[in-house]
């Protein structure tokens, strides 16, 4: 039996998807960031990094976050996340 769906619902199971993919593919961090126009380049966020020792492999965006694969200046792999407004370091579960 087919059930009709309100054109209200339909939309708000639309929003609900679309957010879900917006706001944070990995759910590990999540920026209030607003528009990619006020955004700092990725390219000066490496600049910052390289210049504290790391080697940067990869900077995507994540959840309206700079994500950032890298070698620390320990040598030590890792994966963090950057505000890029202010691209100060955000804090992730178990950090």
């Amino acid at each position: 039996m087919l059930r009709k769906v309100s054109t209200a619902t339909l939309a708000a199971a639309v929003f609900a998807i679309a957010f879900v993919q917006v706001a944070g593919a990995t759910g590990l961090a999540t920026c209030d960031s607003g528009s990619p126009d006020g955004w700092q380049p990725q390219e000066k966020l490496t600049a910052m990094l390289k210049e504290k020792g790391w080697e940067v492999r990869k900077v995507k965006v994540d959840g309206g976050c700079y994500e950032v694969y890298a070698i620390d200046e320990k040598g030590e792999r890792i994966e963090t996340y950057f505000h890029p407004v202010t691209l100060e370091r955000v804090k992730i579960a178990g950090e």
